[in-house]
């Protein structure tokens, strides 16, 4: 059942009304039918802007097209980036790509959060090609996330997509959420890990390659 909720900025009338980034008057309307550049508008409105003025003019649209490249890992697949890059090889050690950049929506706040991923795995009979790893991290992390189950999709997609004897995943990331507000801690840095496999059960394979993220330790 759609809101009946009335966006108050584009409730005026016609000659009132502010316009959107091509110029065009807003109409009256519902949320529900409302388009993503007249909620965009509003929200401006709602925390006290003019989305008349000049450096707000094309800003719905910005934020649109903005939002779109954030999210795009909705309308991506694992099977669509990995369909073509699996390869039957006879190796049996780790494979390990570390220090991929990722840039990520908080799904609490709509804040970033950013840092590395370091993938390793250690196949039985199939390999993943090596750009594709960083391409599996950005399929989840443009999506709106928590970096708990950002790292646990990570590891999940790999181990259905080449069933190796282990995968192993280690986030480190810093969120705005906890560096431009709330407890404003600008040094804080979080690291999540998922251990599959012989990663899990194997206490040498799992210090070889925490040893290989950090070889400071």
């Amino acid at each position: 059942m759609s809101t009946k909720l009335e966006l108050d900025a584009i409730q005026q009338s016609a000659s009132a009304s502010p316009t959107n980034g091509n110029g065009h008057k807003l109409t009256p309307t519902t949320l529900a039918s409302a388009s993503v550049q007249e909620i965009y508008t509003e929200l401006l409105t709602r925390i006290g802007e003019d989305p008349t003025r000049d450096g707000l003019l094309s800003t719905p649209d910005r934020m649109e097209k903005s939002m779109a490249f954030l999210t795009q890992g909705y309308t991506q697949s694992i099977d669509e980036v990995l369909h073509d890059a699996l390869f039957d090889v006879d190796y049996d050690e780790m494979v390990m790509v570390k220090d991929i950049e990722f840039y990520s929506l908080c799904e609490h706040h709509l804040l970033p959060f950013f840092g590395k991923a370091h993938i390793a795995y250690v196949p039985r009979g199939k390999v993943v090609g090596l750009s594709k790893i960083p391409r599996i991290v950005d399929v989840f992390a443009r999506r709106l996330q928590v970096q708990e189950r950002l790292t646990q999709q990570v590891a999940e997609a790999i181990e259905a997509a080449i069933h190796p004897q282990g995968v192993g995943v280690v986030i480190e990331a810093q969120h705005l959420c906890m560096m431009m507000r709330g407890v404003e801690k600008q040094s804080s840095l979080t690291v999540t890990s998922s251990m599959r496999g012989v990663f899990k059960t194997q206490l040498q394979t799992r210090n070889e390659f925490l040893l290989l993220v950090n070889p400071q330790r």
